[in-house]
């Protein structure tokens, strides 16, 4: 019989033992309080892979002791929910998590929707799509939305400690040893995905001959093997695609250069040209206009340059116009600090973007703690306020070194500093 996988077999059976996610499950916080109540209600867990969605439905199932069965909207049909329907029948009560609920269709939607109005069915709808986008109203209404984040560096070091000390389901009977250098990248380059983590750890273990002392040592350069992609959530579709082209407008109209580099190093790994293009050309006739005649005409020259070059020669001549936007004679200082970008981004340091930076035109926006806190600057007689741009994990990461090598960036180099000190 194969044997599950690591990320499977240290999944947390109580909802004390969540790693994270201590907004909601958190001593007081509501599903901690629902459980405790044993009111349960039918709810929507929102958030990026390896979260602990699954593991949060598993664990309220266990801890209320309910009936729990788990179905997939696209894999599994109509009869399949059926049969889960036919047992809380029998049983008075079944929790169903539901993974992509998103993609439910309307003949499954018709039929869960009277069991969730008589409560006999408590749905758990587990998606990484914004709700307020993706969930078909009928059952949005009817159901709690709860938005988990990305996991922490260190929830993730609490995670693989647990599979390398435990003896039953990891391996603590492996003797592994994991250097430092080891469990920081294993904790960082997943990106907050706990069950990237874990399959990383457990490829290290199994593919690592013991030394002669009989221990699994586990060094940087095997993590590094074995967790080769350093990744970031970006859907071109989905939600987090227009809270990158948020934050990369804001930040270009916030003046803040660094920020608006590290947003553009994230448009760029995700390939999409042609929204960084759209979004440039409407920066620089909405956001700096007749401050800088100019900017739109030299903005479109670097835009029909990029679409010339493609991927990945496109990524200078937006450098220089992203710049310029944000600051408004030569330089490789530009595409160089963009580079840099680049790099911080494929090392797992991205971060998660600022709430109030988040795009905040759509209905529900306000319930997910979008765009609140957002400092307008065009409200300040400056015409800038100072704020928070950059993710707070690379707050105060400066990308942009200007150069003394004309009068142009001379003059561009003494207003960062001075924004900047």
């Amino acid at each position: 019989m194969t044997k599950k996988p690591l990320a499977f077999r240290m999944r947390p059976t109580q909802l004390e033992d969540v790693i994270g996610q201590q907004h909601l499950v958190g001593e007081g916080k509501i599903i901690h309080r629902m459980v405790k109540a044993n009111h349960l209600t039918s709810m929507i867990l929102y958030g990026p892979p390896g979260t602990g969605k699954t593991t949060i439905a598993t664990s309220i199932a266990k801890t209320t002791n309910t009936a729990f069965r788990q179905l997939n909207a696209v894999v599994n049909n109509k009869k399949d929910m059926e049969i889960v329907a036919e047992e809380a029948k029998m049983s008075g009560k079944v929790i169903l998590l539901l993974d992509e609920v998103h993609r439910l269709d309307k003949a499954k939607q018709d039929f869960l929707l009277p069991y969730l109005e008589n409560g006999m069915i408590i749905l758990i709808g587990a998606t990484t799509s914004n709700p307020y986008h993706a969930i078909n109203p009928a059952i949005r209404s009817r159901c709690q939305i709860f938005e988990l984040k990305p996991l922490e560096p260190e929830d993730i070091k609490i995670a693989l400690n647990r599979a390398v000390e435990d003896s039953t389901q990891g391996y603590g009977s492996h003797h592994v040893r994991m250097e430092n250098d080891a469990m920081n990248h294993f904790a960082t380059g997943c990106n907050g995905d706990v069950r990237a983590a874990l399959g990383a750890l457990e490829l290290a273990i199994l593919s690592t001959e013991p030394n002669k002392d009989g221990e699994v040592v586990i060094s940087l350069t095997i993590a590094e093997e074995c967790l080769q992609k350093k990744y970031f959530s970006h859907d071109k579709g989905g939600d987090a695609h227009y809270d990158v082209l948020s934050a990369f407008q804001k930040s270009i109209r916030g003046s803040d250069v660094n920020a608006a580099l590290h947003y553009l190093g994230r448009l760029i790994e995700a390939g999409d040209l042609t929204s960084i293009n759209r979004r440039l050309l409407v920066i620089a006739y909405e956001d700096i206009g007749l401050a800088n005649p100019q900017a739109g005409p030299r903005t479109l020259s670097a835009i029909e340059a990029a679409e010339r070059l493609g991927f990945p020669e496109a990524r200078i001549p937006l450098a220089n116009a992203v710049i310029e936007l944000c600051l408004s004679p030569k330089s490789n200082s530009a595409y160089k600090a963009l580079d840099e970008a680049i790099s911080d981004i494929k090392k797992g340091r991205a971060g998660e973007i600022p709430a109030h930076l988040k795009d905040a035109h759509y209905k529900g926006a306000n319930q997910l703690g979008r765009g609140l806190d957002y400092l307008y600057p065009h409200d300040y007689e400056s015409g800038w306020v100072k704020q928070q741009y950059l993710p707070t994990s690379i707050k105060n990461k400066k990308y942009y070194a200007p150069k003394q090598t004309g009068k142009f960036e001379q003059a561009l180099a003494q207003i960062y500093n001075k924004l900047n000190q």
